[in-house]
């Protein structure tokens, strides 16, 4: 690997979302104070966000090599920034000490880190291999956890990117909004009640009754007190609407995918979200338009697209649009069955910032005859509606693809995949090359088309941002490496490969999912595909 000699430096702007000014929105000056150390706090209560590297899919599965160490590390991601991210780490061999680091992806403060702190030992696991830590997030965009490792062989770092991003609100349950709601009614009484009896009893020897006049006072007070938490619950709930206002506005929307065919040309245009648009957003101001040439190359790739059939999840296609000049991205269609089709679309920004753009997509009968390219790939399976597919897979060359599968599958749960390439007669492969520069590609995709993830051998995480966070170039690729699918500074297999490849990753959430397997034999590409059902 060669480092690089010069690292991203992204300035303020939509492709870059680590950095993103503030809209000029007014604010409610009294509470600002009491703002700055509050209001994050109340953010951990009502505020979700998930990270858009995948659809769904909001936590990263990698396999990292620190110098002579293997690691396999879960970053479980907050679901609200500031937060708190999980992070645990299966070491190949022992180790002394493992100690964990949060630093910005790419800028200046990724060059400074901050005093890292040491995970522990998992006594209750069992193995004495495993470690748990956690890490404070307190900025959205893109991030990475720095991870030391002290052990008998020396010491070695590596680092695992991570994208966090707030993109939702989530209004508080109206139980708890009720039950809160009362008992804030009873402190608003007790208070009032309290200035109402010390203006009427405090000056009142024990045992004396108080005058008339004292009783009319503590009415008056009591009012006052009521009338003051009134304005003081008025004017809260004024504070907070702003600052809910401001922090919605600075929700990250993803971009959106605009297909078009005509013929059996597919265009593919980016744009914004509407809502980044508006002339009141002063952040319009300091957006560049969207430039397909400032994309990271993925493999040497801008994109990788996936097309599946629905709702039968029939047909899958992984196909790779290449720039035009207008500023789009554009393929011949292969030849694909007529029907509507779920896109997915993985792009990384250039500050590292992975996205997954879905749209839709209908197929006529007839639209191409056109055959895949090169680097594209294709399966055919049977339809959901026939029943969940087994754990081997006939390709249609008489090849074979066999998961190794676990005895169950549970949800958040790490998990490592691993396939098998069989030949026609049922041994070994021994033809097995790299696909788009790795030993295999997959996809995992839920039956309803609420997740997705395409991942890769090393993990879920995106091969550019993987590089640019162990300081490495992700820049162009030479014209021989964007043919091969490698990238540039990154050492990619060569030559012949086992026929085994495995995948690191969790299901997300319990359902069918439906899971998509790219490996590469001789100069065909295979697709194989299996069934999953999570608990």
């Amino acid at each position: 690997m060669r480092k690089a000699a010069i690292r991203y430096q992204p300035k303020a702007n939509s492709l870059n979302p680590t950095v993103r000014p503030s809209p000029s929105r007014p604010r409610f000056a009294p509470f600002a104070p009491f703002a700055r150390f509050v209001w994050p706090l109340l953010l951990l209560l009502f505020l979700p966000i998930t990270a858009h590297a995948h659809v769904g899919s909001k936590d990263v599965f990698q396999q990292i090599t620190a110098g002579p160490y293997k690691l396999f590390v879960t970053v479980r991601m907050p679901t609200v920034i500031p937060g708190i991210a999980t992070i645990e780490v299966r070491t190949a061999s022992p180790v002394d000490s493992i100690r964990i680091t949060p630093m910005p992806l790419t800028g200046e403060a990724s060059k400074h880190p901050p005093t890292p702190d040491a995970m522990q030992h998992a006594s209750n696991s069992g193995d004495p291999n495993f470690y748990t830590g956690s890490l404070w997030m307190m900025a959205s965009g893109s991030w990475q956890v720095r991870f030391e490792v002290s052990g008998p062989a020396g010491d070695a770092t590596a680092s695992v990117p991570v994208a966090a991003m707030p993109l939702a609100v989530l209004r508080m349950d109206r139980s708890l909004g009720l039950i809160l709601g009362t008992l804030g009614i009873v402190l608003a009484l007790g208070f009032a009640g309290i200035v109402g009896a010390a203006v009427r009893e405090s000056r009142v020897p024990p045992g004396v009754a108080p005058t008339a006049g004292r009783s009319r006072r503590a009415l008056f007070a009591t009012g006052g007190a009521l009338v003051f938490i009134g304005a003081a619950i008025l004017l809260a709930n004024h504070w907070w609407k702003v600052e809910a206002a401001d922090y919605a506005a600075n929700l990250y929307h993803p971009f959106e995918l605009h297909p078009s065919l005509a013929g059996n040309a597919l265009t593919l245009a980016i744009t914004r979200d509407p809502r980044d648009e508006t002339p009141a957003d002063s952040r319009r101001a300091a957006q560049k338009p969207i430039a397909i040439q400032d994309f990271l190359l993925d493999h040497g790739k801008v994109m990788h697209l996936y097309a599946i059939r629905q709702p039968q999840m029939d047909a899958v296609f992984h196909l790779h649009p290449a720039p035009a000049p207008d500023n789009t991205l554009r393929l011949t269609l292969p030849s694909m069955p007529a029907g509507d089709y779920k896109l997915y679309a993985d792009i990384v920004l250039p500050g590292g910032f992975p996205e997954t753009l879905t749209a839709t997509l209908s197929v006529p009968p007839g639209a191409s005859v056109a055959a895949l390219a090169a680097d594209d790939a294709s399966a055919i399976p049977p339809p959901l509606s026939s029943g969940l597919l087994g754990a081997s897979y006939k390709l249609p060359d008489g090849y074979t693809m066999v998961w190794d599968h676990p005895a169950t599958l549970a949800a958040s749960t790490a998990t490592l995949f691993r396939f098998r390439l069989l030949d026609p007669s049922g041994s070994p492969a021994q033809d097995v090359q790299p696909y788009l520069g790795m030993a295999g590609h997959a996809a995992f995709v839920k039956t309803d088309g609420t997740v997705f993830a395409h991942t890769h051998p090393e993990g879920s995480a995106a091969m550019p941002a993987v590089m640019l966070a162990n300081a490495e170039s992700p820049g162009p690729p030479s014209a021989s490496e964007s043919d091969s699918g490698t990238m540039p500074g990154m050492n990619m297999p060569t030559g012949k490969l086992p026929p085994v490849v495995e995948f690191p990753y969790g299901f997300p959430t319990a359902g069918v999912y439906r899971i998509f397997i790219q490996m590469k034999h001789g100069n065909t590409v295979e697709t194989g595909v299996f069934d999953a059902q999570v608990r």
